[in-house]
C-alpha cells in the first residue's frame, strides 16, 4: 500500500489499495488507516463528495477493491492542545448555523501552532461559540476550512459542522471559490490587468519562506494569480488580485516574481525602497508610510461560495482596515502634489 499526504488547504490523502485486500466497506477501511479521525467524519466526508474512488465520488457503503485509487480530503484533524476560549472581540460578517464570516485584523494568527497557542482566531471563536450547539446536539467548534496569513488583514471563512467544513473545503479544493485581495504593491504596470502563472513551493535553501519554480519544474505546486490595476500611484500600484489557487503565500511570492513585491513586505523585499526617487524627504515620506501600515498591504476583501446547505451564491465583502485606507490616502496626497509640483 502506498500513502501519500499532501500540505494544502486541508489534509489530502492517497491511498493505493493491494492486491490481496479483501472487501471491506470504504469507511471501515478508510478508519484503520488514518489517524486522529471517526467515523462520522469519514462519512460527512463521503457526503460531502470527498471520498473519491478512482476520480468519482462515493458514498460510505462503497467496497474497496484491489488496486483502487481513494483519495480522500479531510479538514485539519483533532490538535494535540486543548483549545482554550478567550473573549477576543471578532468583526463577524456574516454566521448561521454552518459557516461564520469574519473579517481578519491583521496581527491575529488564524490558529494555535508551536509559538502561538493562544490568542489566535480560533481561540476567538471558541469563546463566541461557548453554550451553542451543533443540529446533531454536539458543541460548536471552529472547524477550519482555509487560512489567510497573520499579517494580512481581511475575510476568513470558518465551519461550524463537518459537513458543512467538508463541503466548503471541497469548493476551496476544486477551485470554485472566488476569493479578490487588495494589494498595495511596488512599481507601475504596463497594462491593466494580466495573470501569473508559475509553481509555488518551500525555497530550497530556506524552508522557511516559499519560492516560484518553472511550471515544468518538479518541485512547488500549480498556482495562477490574475491581477488588474485599480489605481497607480507612480512609485506604487493598488491592484485586485484574484486567486485560482490558493497555495501558501500566493499573492506575495507571485508579485515579487514579477518585480512588484508587496508595499512593506518584511519577507520578500518589499519593506525596502524600490521605485522613487533619492530625495531625503522622499525616504523620510516612505518610511512614514511604513509605520502608517507595519506589515504587508495585502487584504482579502472579498469571498464568494456557494452555501454548504441551500445551495445559495454568498458573495461577502470587507471595508479596508485603517492603516490601509491611511497608506493609501498618504499615497493620493504625494500623488496630488508631485502634479501640482
Amino acid at each position: 500500500m502506498q500513502i501519500e499526504e499532501k500540505d494544502e488547504l486541508y489534509e489530502h490523502f492517497k491511498f493505493t489499495v493491494d492486491r490481496g485486500q479483501e472487501l471491506m466497506r470504504i469507511d471501515k477501511y478508510l478508519l484503520n488507516l488514518i489517524q486522529n479521525t471517526s467515523r462520522n467524519k469519514i462519512q460527512n466526508a463521503a457526503k460531502a463528495e470527498c471520498i473519491l474512488v478512482n476520480g468519482t465520488p462515493e458514498k460510505q457503503n462503497y467496497k474497496v477493491k484491489p488496486g483502487d485509487q481513494i483519495t480522500i480530503l479531510m479538514p485539519t484533524p483533532p490538535r494535540e492542545i486543548e483549545i482554550i476560549a478567550e473573549n477576543i472581540p471578532l468583526d463577524i460578517c456574516y454566521e448561521d448555523d454552518d459557516f461564520i464570516i469574519v473579517n481578519k485584523p491583521a496581527g491575529l494568527v488564524v490558529h494555535p501552532a508551536y509559538g502561538n497557542y493562544t490568542g489566535t482566531l480560533v481561540n476567538a471563536l471558541t469563546y463566541h461559540f461557548q453554550g451553542k450547539r451543533t443540529k446533531e446536539g454536539e458543541p460548536v467548534r471552529p472547524l477550519l476550512v482555509h487560512r489567510i496569513d497573520k499579517n494580512t488583514s481581511g475575510i476568513i471563512a470558518v465551519a461550524k459542522n463537518e459537513e458543512a467544513q467538508m463541503k466548503i473545503a471541497r469548493e476551496f479544493y476544486d477551485h470554485t471559490i472566488e476569493r479578490k485581495y487588495w494589494a498595495l504593491v511596488w512599481g507601475d504596470f504596463d497594462e491593466n490587468e494580466g495573470t501569473i502563472i508559475a509553481k509555488v513551493g518551500r525555497n530550497l535553501k530556506d524552508r522557511l519562506v516559499m519560492t516560484t519554480f518553472p511550471e515544468d519544474s518538479e518541485y512547488g505546486k500549480h498556482a495562477v494569480t490574475h491581477w488588474k490595476v485599480l489605481e497607480r500611484f507612480g512609485y506604487v500600484t493598488l491592484i485586485e488580485c484574484q486567486l485560482e489557487t490558493g497555495r501558501t503565500h500566493q499573492i506575495r511570492i507571485h508579485l515579487k516574481s514579477i518585480g512588484h513585491p508587496l508595499f512593506n513586505d518584511e519577507t520578500y523585499g518589499g519593506d525596502q525602497i524600490i521605485k522613487g526617487t533619492t530625495f531625503t524627504k522622499y525616504k523620510q515620506f516612505v518610511n512614514n508610510c511604513f509605520e502608517l501600515i507595519p506589515r504587508q498591504a495585502l487584504h482579502a476583501k472579498q469571498l464568494g461560495l456557494v452555501h454548504p446547505s441551500t445551495g445559495e451564491n454568498m458573495f461577502f465583502d470587507s471595508e479596508l482596515p485603517p492603516d490601509f485606507t491611511a497608506v493609501l490616502d498618504k499615497w493620493r496626497r504625494y500623488k496630488q502634489l508631485t502634479i501640482d509640483n
